[in-house]
């Protein structure tokens, strides 16, 4: 892993997920680690982000490194005309690793090739986000014992949610059973479908989930990103097309627990925040330790 670059989700096997997963586990229990001493990681976010920007600046701070870049493409050279390439080729030169986002699918693979530090892709459009799925997967893990064997429902924007995808693709691992609940419009791509048809995974589509809400480990609920329509009718015909409230939870498995990469919108109602069976707050939290131990390990600082 050392000196690689995490694109997508599948640029690390299933053991070394699991190492992502372990190493966080010890990192909540000692954060704060001066192991980036001398470091600088850039973090160049070209889409706007308070989450996945500010829980890796979170991470980098707690061990002891420095942070460049920018949060807002309009503070970059990039209002000038100056091209992706030139940007990371420069910004490549000043730090030791990149963190990118970018609304353009296969940018972050682009920045790779070009670049000579490793790039952590932070999201590319509707393609992939990562380090986000690796957080979730670390949230599963700590929530249901296990990653094994579970009934994952997810809610929402399944067409153009890149967590949906890299989370899709991650939990392919763990013989998961797969409920696909969401709009005609916002159905899950059909690449992925194949993605679990050569894997010999179960999958179910519905359109709604409230009859069969009792059969969930864990509900993934999805915002309707309204930055993805380049058509505005479309989005409002489906922005409000799901909404969790906290009594469908009646009835609901003991161990259930609902995630959101947020920002929520208001696909899950205020009323649920008080409940047990909401973590996706914790969720968040979880996004520093996992990228603590992501960094560390492509910068050779653990094994």
């Amino acid at each position: 892993m050392k000196n690689r670059s995490l694109i997508s989700i599948n640029d690390y096997s299933k053991e070394e997920i699991m190492r992502v997963l372990d190493l966080a586990a010890g990192f909540e229990q000692n954060p704060s680690q001066e192991i980036l001493n001398g470091k600088v990681i850039a973090t160049l976010f070209f889409e706007p982000s308070t989450r996945t920007r500010l829980s890796f600046e979170s991470a980098v701070n707690r061990l002891g490194g420095k942070i460049i870049g920018f949060s807002d493409s309009t503070s970059s050279s990039a209002t000038k005309g100056e091209s992706l390439k030139d940007t990371i080729k420069t910004v490549s030169n000043y730090s030791d690793l990149i963190v990118m986002r970018h609304p353009i699918e296969g940018s972050a693979r682009y920045a790779s090739e070009v670049g000579t530090v490793p790039i952590v892709n932070a999201g590319d459009g509707a393609n992939q986000h990562p380090t986000q799925t690796l957080l979730d997967l670390y949230s599963i893990r700590k929530t249901q014992g296990k990653l094994e064997d579970l009934n994952l429902f997810i809610v929402g924007d399944l067409k153009y949610g890149r967590t949906v995808h890299s989370l899709l693709m991650a939990m392919a691992h763990f013989n998961a059973t797969f409920f696909f609940i969401s709009p005609k419009e916002l159905r899950i791509p059909a690449e992925y479908k194949m993605y679990l048809d050569q894997r010999n995974l179960k999958y179910h589509e519905f359109t709604d989930f409230r009859e069969i809400a009792g059969e969930a480990d864990v509900i993934y609920m999805t915002r309707v990103q309204k930055e993805r329509f380049s058509d505005p009718i479309e989005y409002e015909k489906t922005k409000n097309a799901y909404v969790l409230k906290n009594a469908m939870l009646e009835n609901t498995r003991s161990n259930l627990r609902i995630l959101h990469p947020l920002p929520r919108v208001n696909e899950i109602s205020t009323d649920v925040d008080d409940s047990e069976k909401a973590y996706y707050f914790t969720q968040a939290l979880n996004g520093v330790y996992t990228r603590q131990a992501i960094i560390s390990l492509i910068l050779g600082l653990k094994n």
